[in-house]
């Protein structure tokens, strides 16, 4: 696939950004001329304040004028649930999907979908830290041990396709976690005990100066797990240093780093809720995996002008990553002949990224936002084998194996240019009309030596191009009520690791060539109620995605699919008080998400359930005393790799926590029960190919069972 082919095939989407940018343009100069105007109309106006939000255009709005479903998860609510890490707030408070093999007690690995993607959620779900992407260049998950639950102050979760604002990845939804302040005196130590040896520290400092604020965090957590081989523990640190330079002006910088181990367990053979749950699959046997995360963020906010204003952010960010499956250089592995994979692998990487913004104020509410982003990413992998593999490899040549290779190496690099403008206009008596685009240019370039590979080092380069574009409107009307209307194209680039696929006579990856990007058309309808003492959100949607990248596990290749994917639902969201001490909130989401055409017409996507929803409760015994309780449930979901539905469903799963707590002074104590019905369920499982002792292996269901009844005791220390 030539570079020349990419572009031409992306040439045509340009238009659609050069009429969007006309529009926007347009829709200035005529606010421009209505500015006197408009200021001496009537114009209805909601009487509550909406919370600041910085997901809808980069730049801090009132919630209520951005045309998407944005849900804000503040500190408090935060405090008031019973969450005790990052996913636990998602899944509890944001409704959101959590899937993943080994999520154990301290949820690491775990995947987070919100546009109904199922295998491939990684890439299509951008999650931001202060604005700065997380989401790595491969299809591994968001390290959110790096991320402890004791910095943040809120969380922004932004409904559906967001590509205009942040680019490549934002097609399912946006999660903006937004760290405290330094200098916010929010000082704490705390730890955390609970079943299965979960121990859980943390601790939090903050100083303020006249013009400097400084900020520092450490937290370490471990467990032993539930399950045979199932022992994870984490380190991370995060500290924060910013300097007012008065008129709003500011510089900071961003540095973390962590470090977490997990031991991996594996899958259980058969359907869910069959075989023995606890214990380890039989090749899974002292395996694990380790990460080591550092970057740093620098960023300054400046106003140049009356009406212009600029921010911008440099980004670095490393990380390392170790495998090891000792069972593959075992006897029973090799007894057929050949290895089943690799007994040790090594990922390296890094990426820079730079993201400069204008902001233009033309009058209230009225604002044009013009940016640049730029990310280079580089990424290294290694396989290596045990000694009696390497001897299977030798006696296996022309066989499976080629030029008497021993080991494996891959590289991929990305980068990655775009351009955007977004521009809001009033139009008069509470109605907005808002309009953005961008275009972002990749290069790609991939390398792959490998032992099953009989042309020996493959080397291949592509250039592509996407377009994103958003029109929308807004109408507000007193009290907080409005609605929006919002047409929407998002895209994403294949991930590195999607270049490659499976060589099922051999169990080792190979590459299968680099992929075109994605692109999803978005139609969502929203409105927003607030009165008497609740508020209702709600939005109808429907996409059509074409060339999606997802896994043929016919071809055990990562392909750009021939037939469009249909996705369609209905999202709401509430929150109500009940009195001066019950207060309840609920999130849910009824979807469809089906190819449009072809041999597998209205056929579901594996892993993605047609509904999900959580609710939330919390009472308020005295002013010292509270009791909550979080519920969620996930409907049923076709096993991952069954596209043709033939096979059986995993079934639903409704788990339930509760806590209850006690704050005077400064201290904070909580006893939680997690899953407190004792469900046995599973957010992953598939259907396909699995290894049996002894070499070879034959299709069955397997599954990741996710943890039993657990509790957990916390205490809390602020000063």
């Amino acid at each position: 696939m030539s570079s020349v082919s990419g572009k031409r095939a992306c040439l045509p989407m340009f238009s659609c950004v050069r009429v969007t940018l006309i529009v926007s343009v347009c829709m200035v100069a005529a606010s421009n001329t209505r500015a006197q105007s408009a200021q001496s109309e009537p114009v209805d106006r909601p009487t509550a304040l909406a919370p600041i939000v910085v997901s809808g255009s980069r730049f801090g709005e009132p919630s209520n004028q951005v045309p998407a479903q944005v849900q804000v998860i503040s500190r408090a609510d935060i405090t008031e649930s019973s969450a005790i890490t990052l996913v636990d707030v998602l899944a509890q408070l944001g409704g959101v999907v959590v899937t993943g093999p080994n999520l154990g007690d301290l949820g690491m690995g775990a995947s987070v979908d919100m546009g109904g993607f199922g295998a491939t959620a990684n890439s299509t779900t951008l999650v931001l830290v202060d604005g700065l992407r997380r989401n790595p260049i491969d299809s591994n998950g968001i390290a959110w041990e790096s991320i402890p639950l004791s910095i943040v102050e809120r969380i922004e979760i932004l409904h559906g396709g967001a590509s205009v604002q942040y680019g490549n990845g934002a097609l399912g939804g946006v999660i903006n976690i937004i760290t405290k302040a330094a200098g916010s005196r929010d000082n704490e130590l705390g730890s955390t005990i609970g079943s299965n040896g979960t121990l859980i520290n943390k601790a939090l400092v903050s100083k303020s100066g006249s013009d400097t604020n400084f900020q520092l965090s450490a937290n370490t957590s471990s467990s032993d797990g539930w399950r045979e081989n199932s022992a994870s523990n984490a380190y991370s640190f995060n500290a924060r240093l910013t300097r007012s330079l008065g008129a709003g002006d500011e510089l900071f910088i961003d540095a973390y780093a962590s470090h977490s181990r997990a031991l991996s367990p594996g899958g259980v053979l058969g359907q869910v809720g069959s075989g023995d749950a606890r214990t380890a699959k039989f090749n899974n046997g002292g395996s694990s995996n380790s990460g080591d995360f550092y970057g740093v963020h620098l960023g300054a906010v400046r106003q140049i002008a009356d009406r212009w204003a600029f921010e911008g952010e440099l980004g670095y960010a490393t990380r390392s990553l170790d495998y090891y499956a000792p069972y593959y250089n075992s006897a029973d592995s090799v007894a057929s002949g050949y290895p089943g994979g690799p007994s040790a692998s090594h990922i390296d990487s890094w990426e820079l990224t730079f993201t400069p913004r204008l902001r233009a104020q033309w009058g209230e509410n009225n604002q044009t936002i013009v940016g640049y982003d730029f990310s280079r990413a580089l990424e290294t992998y290694a396989d290596s084998y045990g000694v009696l593999a390497q001897q299977a490899i030798i006696a296996n040549q022309g066989g499976g194996y080629y030029n008497n290779l021993l080991s494996d190496a891959q590289s991929a690099s990305v980068v990655n240019h775009s351009l955007y403008t977004i521009t809001r206009v009033p139009l008069g008596r509470g109605l907005e009309a808002s309009a953005g685009a961008r275009r972002q240019w990749e290069h790609a370039v991939a390398d792959d030596t490998n032992i099953s590979s009989p042309n020996g080092s493959i080397h291949q380069k592509a250039d592509y191009s996407a377009d994103a574009f958003d029109l929308a409107l807004n109408r507000q009307w007193a009290g907080g009520q409005r609605v929006y209307l919002k047409w929407n194209q998002s895209f994403r680039f294949a991930n590195i690791d999607e270049f490659w696929g499976f060589d099922p006579n051999t169990y080792s990856r190979i590459f299968s060539g680099l992929l075109r990007p994605q692109v999803s058309r978005t139609w969502e309808l929203g409105s927003h109620w607030t009165g008497g003492h609740g508020q209702l959100d709600a939005a109808v949607f429907q996409s059509t995605t074409r060339e999606e990248i997802r896994y043929d596990p016919n071809s055990y290749f990562n392909t750009n699919s021939a037939d469009p994917i249909l996705r369609r639902g209905l999202l709401l969201q509430g929150r109500l008080a009940l009195s001066t001490r019950l207060s309840v909130s609920a999130i849910g989401k009824i979807q469809r998400s089906t190819y449009e055409s072809g041999p597998n017409e209205s056929k579901s996507i594996s892993l993605v359930p047609d509904r999900s929803a959580s609710a939330n409760a919390l009472y308020r015994w005295t002013g010292q005393w509270q009791s909550g309780a979080s519920v969620r449930h996930v409907g049923p979901q076709y096993y991952d790799g069954d596209i043709s539905n033939s096979l059986a469903k995993m079934p639903a799963y409704t788990t339930a926590d509760v806590f209850t707590g006690y704050r005077a002074s400064r201290w904070d104590l909580r006893l939680t029960v997690r899953n407190v019905t004792g469900a046995h369920y599973a957010t992953y499982g598939g259907y396909g190919f699995v290894s049996q002792p002894g070499g070879g292996g034959a299709d069955s269901y397997y599954y990741y069972p996710s943890n039993p009844r657990t509790w957990l005791l916390s205490g809390n220390y602020r000063f």
